[in-house]
């Protein structure tokens, strides 16, 4: 296998069984992650409107202010995003679909057999071997969504799209409330994130495992995460 640069984890979010929609958030790292070009806000796997696809969605660099997500943010070019796909629940990837900016284009390999698994997973190379697609990155003013080979691929500020009642969660802590209301208020309406979005036919997959889902134990199964990496 071809090897480029080396990639080591600094960041990853949410360990998942995904069936038919699955998310994970993080708006509130540590300092050293916080507010970097590689801090992970959210993490969605779930079933496409097309049910016979599955869709990842990597949004980094959260909490980005309303209509200037483009002049405070950019994607970062020594900056890995990789989706990890383990589908026999060894909890090992078996495969990573990478995303890596150049230039004015996020370009996506894979999906393809990781050099590095397991403990050893937590560096990479980029598989520059494998299939290679891109997709020009949007602004707010331009959206750009590439389709190839039945694969669909974005790149670009979106609203964040987490609900969460922050100040009330901070009031319940303080012990000056008790529960939440029943609508609630969102921290994050109007605020931005940089997100990564591959849509891919499930055929693209091997099997997922049966019998991981106590309610649905003939479903197929799959763990996915996805980890930030900086190169080194």
């Amino acid at each position: 296998m071809k090897k480029s640069k080396l990639f080591a984890a600094i960041g990853g979010l949410g360990m998942v069984a995904l069936s038919a929609f699955l998310m994970s958030a993080d708006h509130m790292d540590a300092p050293s992650v916080k507010g970097s070009s590689a801090d992970i806000a959210d993490f969605y796997a779930f079933q496409g409107e097309n049910n016979n696809n599955f869709v990842f969605v990597a949004n980094i660099q959260g909490l980005l202010p309303a209509g200037q997500a483009t002049e405070q943010a950019v994607f970062d070019e020594s900056v890995l995003i990789e989706f990890n796909i383990d589908k026999d629940n060894d909890l090992k990837e078996d495969l990573v679909i990478q995303a890596i900016k150049r230039g004015d284009s996020m370009h996506f390999f894979g999906p393809a057999v990781p050099e590095y698994t397991g403990e050893e997973g937590l560096r990479s190379t980029i598989l520059s071997s494998s299939a290679r697609r891109s997709v020009k990155i949007s602004t707010i003013d331009d959206i750009q969504v590439a389709e190839i080979d039945g694969i669909k691929l974005f790149a670009g500020p979106r609203e964040d799209p987490f609900f969460f009642d922050l100040n009330k969660y901070n009031s319940i802590v303080a012990g000056d409330a008790t529960e939440f209301s029943t609508e609630g208020t969102d921290y994050y309406a109007g605020k931005n994130v940089l997100s990564v979005v591959i849509e891919l036919p499930k055929s693209m997959l091997p099997g997922g495992t049966v019998g991981v889902n106590q309610f649905s134990p003939d479903t197929p199964m799959y763990n996915v995460w996805v980890e930030s990496k900086r190169k080194i």
